[in-house]
């Protein structure tokens, strides 16, 4: 069982589902020492948007494997540290987006027919029906900064309220974007034409600050800013200083550079909306986030690729579907041939053959990797660090494509280099699992499941060898769970490979490579 911290409160049902399978401690409200302190012997860390994973964090946790952010930002975590330490950062990007869309519509409504106010107001005994007259989003202009799912939920449901829609996002195609109904155009063009301008963008270096004093000027006196996504996105001070001094007609804030927004210079004008980031604040948002998240905990401490990891190379789900079965075929090839060759590691081919040749292979590259440089690395290697640690330790990474090998739909062939000379080995997925089907010229069949360990001997190629190698095998007690013999393309010589439930001794190796028509004895770790 695995140790793991959760920082942050999240849904019972997440904290149920790893209680199921590890030993789940849950922290919330720790300073950065405290937190030091608690990451020493945990495999993964669930966190929220509150705690805050610096590198110092991440450097005290030398057994951690996964960090879960259940939510869609992860800029309260250090990447690059994890990164480089080879820790999975995992996300829920789907988890909010009904409830972070409807919730940016709850804003730009309040906003645009002074619901607060007019609560307010009434509240205090005063009928306000004149000074409170709002507008109709009907029939006005929505600027929409950012395109990706939240955004896009937003451009739909604007349409139906019969606003006209334009978009601001330098990632997203034409085709895209006219089939949401939505003009493409620069962010000046938006903000100049916008009566509404919602924010849905990322905050990274590039984004933050994006709207400040300038945009301001830009915008009409009688527009309306609305942030759900973060609140470093805006200068917050320009932008009370354009809504109190009339040249903006009013904004509605959920996120703020820092948080708790307590004292707030946005929470002073009753012109402005504010809400403390309730966007994701849904039963069912929160319920999203952390199944979500945690069932991606729990596909990398069991060895899984999990489905968004932040700080690795991002597939879509339709090429995760094609490729995802043979990850593991990867590392499995990668690892049994380097293990075969031995020697000092020079360099590594992988073969794509097959439909898996026509997609995005960084995923089984990673896997690749790990699987030659994991056991003989002194830093952890994982799909995230996989390139880095490959350049760290020289080791050059070459990749090829082709069309698929008869019997198999695909296949990836690891080839691993040595000052030695090279070996490559096959592998496929079948339904009952992986399984290595090539060694060099030998056409193998081992199910990794089967044996921990396989003894693979080139011999001469006759009657008996398998008897004489079982024989020695049995009198060590060493219990032989398969095996099978296949001709190379070398007349007269075969490999033999013989599932055994132990590692033989570097003495029993010796013994088997010196009886007579052997020319290699070579020992698997498939553990």
């Amino acid at each position: 069982m695995a140790r793991i911290l959760i920082a942050d409160q999240i849904a019972e049902q997440g904290i149920a589902m790893l209680g199921d399978h590890h030993d789940v401690t849950v922290q919330t409200g720790l300073s950065e020492d405290e937190l030091v302190e608690a990451v020493a012997d945990i495999s993964a860390l669930v966190v929220r948007s509150q705690t805050q994973v610096t590198a110092r964090v991440i450097e005290a946790a030398p057994r951690l494997e996964v960090i879960g952010r259940a939510g869609v930002g992860v800029d309260n975590i250090e990447l690059a540290a994890a990164t480089a330490r080879g820790v999975i950062v995992v996300n829920a990007p789907l988890a909010n987006t009904m409830s972070a869309t409807e919730h940016a519509f709850a804003l730009m409504l309040a906003a645009a027919r002074n619901v607060p106010r007019g609560d307010s107001s009434l509240r205090d005994g005063r009928w306000e029906r004149s000074r409170l007259q709002g507008v109709e989003l009907a029939g006005h202009t929505l600027g929409v900064v950012g395109l990706g799912r939240i955004g896009s939920g937003v451009a739909v449901r604007a349409r139906a309220f019969e606003m006209r829609v334009v978009a601001y996002d330098p990632f997203v195609s034409t085709e895209r974007a006219n089939s949401l109904g939505v003009e493409l155009c620069s962010l000046e063009e938006l903000l100049a034409q916008s009566d509404f301008v919602t924010l849905h963008t990322a905050l990274h270096e590039g984004t933050r600050g994006l709207i400040g004093v300038e945009q301001f000027a830009l915008m009409k006196p009688t527009a309306y800013l609305v942030n759900t996504a973060r609140g470093a996105l805006v200068d917050e001070q320009a932008l009370y200083d354009a809504v109190t001094e009339g040249r903006l007609a009013g904004a509605a804030i959920d996120v703020f550079s820092e948080e708790p927004a307590i004292g707030n210079v946005l929470t002073t004008s009753d012109r402005i909306v504010v809400t403390p980031h309730l966007a994701a604040s849904t039963a069912e948002a929160q319920d999203r986030a952390a199944v979500d998240t945690v069932a991606q905990v729990l596909d990398v401490l069991n060895g899984r690729q999990p489905q968004f990891a932040v700080n690795a190379p991002p597939v879509d789900p339709e090429t995760m579907m094609v490729i995802g079965p043979y990850i593991e075929a990867a590392e499995v090839a990668a690892r049994v041939a380097s293990q075969l060759e031995g020697g000092q590691l020079q360099g590594m081919r992988i073969e794509y053959l097959g439909e898996i040749a026509n997609h995005e292979a960084g995923p089984l590259r990673a896997a690749a990797v790990v699987g030659v440089l994991e056991p003989v690395s002194v830093a952890k290697v994982t799909i995230v660090n996989a390139d880095h640690v490959a350049e760290e330790h020289g080791l050059p990474v070459d990749e090829d494509r082709g069309m698929a090998r008869e019997p198999y739909a695909n296949l990836v062939v690891v080839h691993v280099r040595s000052e030695g000379g090279e070996t490559n080995v096959a592998a496929t997925h079948t339904p009952q699992g992986v399984r290595i089907v090539g060694i060099d010229d030998y056409e193998v069949e081992i199910a990794p499941g089967v044996a921990p360990f396989v003894l693979a001997i080139e011999n001469v190629d006759r009657p008996g060898m398998i008897g004489r190698i079982g024989s020695l095998l049995g009198e060590w007690g060493v219990n032989v769970n398969s095996m099978s013999s296949v001709p190379g393309s070398v007349e007269g010589r075969a490999l033999m490979a013989l599932g055994i439930g132990r590692a033989l001794t570097a003495e029993e190796r010796v013994e088997i490579a010196a009886t007579e028509d052997i020319f290699t004895v070579r020992l698997i770790d498939l553990t």
